[in-house]
């Protein structure tokens, strides 16, 4: 996965994706394990994404 900054709502699609596939058994066992490695990345982005988030909507909060 590129370094480029990915939208919360592109990786949460592209994380869709890959548990259909999972899920429609559409992933061979060379590519499972690439898949794999892809969502745990974009799970990460995305709770990254979530957590800097709380954090800003907090700091908005606190200065009202």
């Amino acid at each position: 996965m590129a370094k480029q900054e990915l939208k919360y709502e592109d990786a949460v699609h592209q994380l869709e994706t890959i548990v259909e596939k999972l899920e429609d058994n559409e992933l061979g066992i060379d590519e499972l394990s690439t898949e794999l490695k892809k969502a745990q990345q974009l799970i990460k982005l995305c709770k990254d994404k979530l957590t800097k988030t709380d954090v800003e909507i907090k700091k908005i909060l606190d200065n009202e």
